[in-house]
Order: C-alpha cells, then structure tokens, then sequence
C-alpha cells in the first residue's frame, strides 16, 4: 500500500475538506451508535428486565454512571406516566437520533465529493503538463495508444477505484474503532473473543486482493494495445485500405480483444467474490459471536442480560456492513494500484532537457548560429559525427543529403527538441544550453513537411501560440503567406473550422496555413524541413512564393529534398551519414563533381 499512501499527498490541497468530511463522518457514527445502543433500555422495559433506578448518581463521564443516569430519568417516566410512555419517549430519541446521523453523514459526503473531484483534476493537470514537457525522445520510444491509455482509461481506473474508495477507508475504519470501544464497555469477555475471530477473515480476503491488482495491470496493458491498434488503423486507414489489409488489421484487433476479454473475466470473477466471500465470513463471525454470547446469558455466573445481548449483536453487526465496504474498497484500490503505477511511470519520467538554474532570456538573435564538434546517436549508432557550421544573421543555409543522413536531426537540436551528447550549438556565442528553452524557441519559426494543423478555426490555427494576436494580424499572416484568398473562398471565412489535422483542405493551403502561423510569431530564426517535398506543381508555385516572403530578411536553415529550391541560398551542406561531406553555393559544388553533383543527376 506504499504506493497508495503516496497517491495521498494529493489529498494535502483540500486537507480543509478532509477534516470536516472526518468531523461530519464522527458524529454520524456517533449518533448511530446511540440510536442503536437505544435497543437495551427499549427491551428492558418491554420484557421488565430492568430494575427502576430510584436515585441518580453524581454525573461524570464514566460509562457506568451516564447508563445509571439514562435508566432513573426513563424510571421517573415509568413511576409518573407508566411503561407505554416511556417506550414512546425511546421511540422519538431513535428517530432524532437517526435523523442526526444521516444528516451529519450527508454533511461528510457534501464536502467528500469537493475532495474526490478535485484530487481526479489536479491529477489529470499533473498528467498532462508532464505530457507537454517531455522531451521528443520520450515520445520516439512510447507508443501513442498507450499514452492515450494512461490518460483516459487507467485515469478512469484510478477514479473509480481509488478516489471513490477513500470514503471507505476513512469512514468505515473509524466507525470500526468506534463500535469496538462501545462493544467493550458492553461486554469485554464477548468483544475479546471476537478479536480472534476477525482477523482471519482479513487474512483471506488480504489475499485474494493481491491477486487481483496483477490481473488488473495485465488488463491495462492490453486495453492499451487495442487503443494503440485503435489510433494507428485511423491514422493510417488510406494505408489499410490501399493494400487490402482490413483483414489482417481485424484479426489483429480481434486477437488482442480476446486476450483482453480473458483476463477481464477472470478480474470480475475475483473481484466479484467479495461481495459473497465477505458476506459469507460475516455471517459466519455473527453465529460464532451469537453462539458464544448466548451460553455467557445462560450461564447464570455472567452479569450479561438476554437485552444486552440483543443490543450487543446489534452493534457488533453494524462492524460487518463497514468490513465488507472496507473488504470492497480494499479490492477496488488493489485494482486502482496498477493503473496508477502506470499513470506514475509517465509523472516519474525523466525531463533531461530543462532549464539551467539563472538561464538567461534571448530576446533578439544579433549575429550568428554556429555548431560546434556536435555529435548525437538516438541509440547505438551515431546519427551526426562531429558537425561543424556557422550561420550568420540574414544568410540562408540548406542542409541535403540521402535519407537518414541526420538532417533533421541537426535542426531539431538547435530548439532542444533533442540534447546534444558532444560538442554544442551556441546561439550568438552562448551556449544554448544556457538559455532559457522557452526563450530560446521563440526565436525560431518551424515549417515541415507534414502540415501540423489541428482541429479548430482558421483564425486559431494561424494564432496558434499567440493568445493576442488581432484579426488584422491574422489576415496579413495570410496574405504574405498566400492563404488569404481561398480563405475568404470556404464557408465562414477566417473562423471555418478545418477538421481533424486540416483534413478538410487541401496539402498546398494547409501548408500555407503553416506558413501563416510562422509568419505570424515573426521569428529571427527559420526552419524550413522539406516544406514543399509533398505537393503538386502548381501548390509548389503558390508555397514557394510564400516561403519566399517568409524568409525575406530572416536567418534560414533548410533542409530540402528538391534541389532546384535551393539554387540561390548562401551555402548549401551536403550531409552523409551523419557527416557534412560537401560545403559551397549551387554553381561552385556542381564544379567539384561530388556527391551534390550525383544527386542534381538523379534529380535531372
């Protein structure tokens, strides 16, 4: 349960809640035992097994002495009014007493739900800020579905079960405690007895609880495989059904479904037997108590009446209900135990790429961009061996080469997507690892080849980033980037909505899009990766006019597989396996019949 009592310090923000929650829990149970501790003097009167008390003694909180007190002022009623009235009076104190009881327990409730809500909230915010400030790398490794799991379903585990349990662990313990003070004051003998008999049936159900929170983990993972399966089908669906594999991708579904449905009907059946197992053992500690209570009234060397029996069964009954909740719960957190484990393997992760204590905040980019002796391996391998370039302010350098040759590699190190493993990247002669990342990124503007887009308006899409952007920015951010005609073109303008990832429009406009987005943020600093590699002729027109306007008076880095893109930029690297091989403008490379030259062949 260690990792439960660290899923507590959730809890801290709304101890305020939790306290009274607890006070309004105590006076329930208070006031419940009173109602049925009631029992005793009512059948005491009925079965006249109850001498009349003639005089009261001096009050003070002694059980004895507040008992004594009860039965004079109800024998003062009996010698004044007669027995009828006095069951009356017994009557209308259960029911008042009952009436606090439940009205103190909604109470508890009432500020239980702020704490249960509330912990489910800051939970998820932890979640998805950690989400949002991992590295890439992180994401290189993990598969989507799977993240996606720990968000939706094992957060929905971890509420169902853990968070909707705290009421029994809190409550029920305590009415337990309770009972069992008043038990012993009733009758020592019996209640010392019970204690024998009770933690056997923990010891079983304990038992049976480990088991389930295995099963229950094994059942995680595998609702995380058909999500993963889920998520790749619908990003990849024109795949699918380009090479006729619906089949394939059905009988792989339905393969993971069954494994899944297995272990789900072996968790219900553990996780259902509670309920019958603690009901059984309940029953069977009540007989026991019941059988050993009863030869304690016959036994005429006992002081223990046939009503403080009855009473006394009562109460002790009332121990069950709580155990069997308290059984539940401890099924349902052993269960919620392994969707938090998962959960904390995405809060515990790892950031290597963070801020430096005192980092300093870039606001202008002055002079140059240089890489120096920079090597970088995703794994084993490395990806880049010792690249050295400078860029200066205003020029434009593009990065070719075959695929894989690390060039986009190089590019997502300069913002800190990546970290380098040796050498470093300054930016204006400091190291970008001395700035600060949020600073440093909003120097440099990102167009890829994928159009990143996401389901919202025009307007949010291009003021993505920019919560003050104003209409009028917007519009000219569309019209340098060539976007604003088939803008005004679709239904409602600047606030149509573009559909799932700009499904709704076509490659050449939502890469314009993407282009009116990083014209808008106005960054020093420009990364074009492949940003026209994809699109049809006439797009190509059309983006590389806005590219054009982009990257007037900015520093550029491009990486680009068409080479006739790239004729008038101020250097051109040619980059293979993970070395920069060739440097030079378009005409002086062409001359030194090289691996440019092979590849402006193969273009030809």
């Amino acid at each position: 349960m260690k990792r439960f009592f660290e899923f507590m310090r959730y809890v801290l923000p709304y101890k305020a809640s939790a306290i009274l929650y607890f006070a309004f829990s105590l006076l329930s149970i208070f006031f419940s035992l009173f109602s049925m501790v009631m029992v005793i003097p009512f059948l005491g009167i009925l079965f006249h097994n109850e001498p009349l008390v003639n005089s009261a003694p001096p009050l003070s909180l002694s059980a004895d002495v507040i008992k004594e007190n009860f039965y004079y002022f109800l024998s003062q009623i009996i010698v004044e009014s007669g027995e009828t009235r006095a069951l009356f009076v017994i009557s209308v104190i259960v029911v008042g007493a009952t009436f606090f009881k439940t009205a103190f327990n909604y109470l508890g409730l009432f500020f239980m739900a702020i704490l249960r809500t509330g912990v489910i909230k800051d939970v998820r915010n932890l979640l998805y800020n950690k989400i949002l400030s991992l590295p890439l790398s992180y994401f290189s490794n993990e598969k989507k579905g799977d993240i996606i799991s720990r968000m939706s379903n094992d957060m929905t585990e971890v509420e169902g079960s853990i968070v909707r349990s705290m009421e029994a662990i809190t409550k029920h313990p305590i009415s337990i405690v309770v009972f069992l003070i008043a038990l012993l004051v009733m009758s020592p003998q019996l209640t010392l007895f019970s204690f024998i008999i009770l933690p056997i049936a923990g010891v079983i159900i304990g038992k049976l609880g480990k088991n389930l929170r295995k099963i229950s983990l094994a059942g995680q993972q595998k609702i995380a495989e058909l999500l993963t399966i889920i998520e790749e089908t619908l990003s990849g669906m024109r795949i699918v059904k380009a090479f006729n594999a619906e089949l394939i991708m059905k009988n792989k579904f339905e393969q993971v479904n069954e494994a899944y449905n297995r272990i789900s009907i072996s968790m219900w059946r553990r996780r259902d037997m509670a309920t019958p197992l603690s009901e059984f053992l309940g029953t069977m500690v009540i007989v026991i108590v019941m059988y050993y209570g009863g030869s304690l009234v016959l036994n005429s060397e006992n002081e223990m009446t046939s009503q403080a029996l009855i009473g006394y069964l009562i109460v002790f009954s009332q121990i069950i209900n709580p155990a069997k909740a308290f059984s539940n719960a401890y099924y349902n957190i052993e269960k919620g135990l392994a969707s938090l484990g998962r959960i904390n393997e995405i809060l515990d992760a790892e950031n290597h790429i963070q801020d430096k204590e005192n980092a300093s905040v870039p606001n202008q980019f002055k002079h140059s961009i240089e890489y120096k002796n920079v090597s970088f391996k995703y794994k084993d391998e490395y990806v880049l061996r010792n690249i050295n370039l400078k860029v200066e302010k205003g020029k434009s350098v593009a990065l070719v080469g075959q695929s894989g040759g690390g060039k986009s590699t190089l590019v997502d190190l300069l913002p800190r997507f990546y970290e380098t493993l040796e050498g470093e990247i300054l930016i204006d002669g400091i190291p970008i690892k001395d700035l600060n990342i949020s600073g440093l990124r909003s120097l440099i503007g990102n167009v890829t080849q994928e159009s990143i887009l996401f389901n919202d308006s025009i307007f949010n899409n291009i003021a993505f980033g920019n919560k003050h952007a104003s209409q009028a920015e917007v519009e000219a951010a569309a019209r340098v980037a060539n976007a604003h005609q088939f803008i005004m073109e679709t239904g409602n303008g600047y606030q149509t909505n573009i559909g799932d990832r700009g499904g709704k429009l076509s490659g050449g406009q939502r890469q314009r899009l993407s282009i009116a987005r990083a014209i808008l943020k106005n960054p020093p600093i420009l990364i074009l990766d492949e940003a026209t590699s994809a699109l049809d002729t006439e797009s190509e027109r059309f983006v590389q006019e806005a590219l054009v306007n982009l990257m007037k008076n900015r520093t550029s880095i491009i990486i680009a597989h068409r080479l006739s893109t790239i004729k008038n930029t101020d250097e051109i690297c040619v980059l293979h396996e993970g070395k920069i091989v060739e440097r030079g403008k378009h005409d002086f490379l062409i001359q030194q019949n090289g691996y440019y030259k092979k590849l402006h062949k193969m273009q030809s």
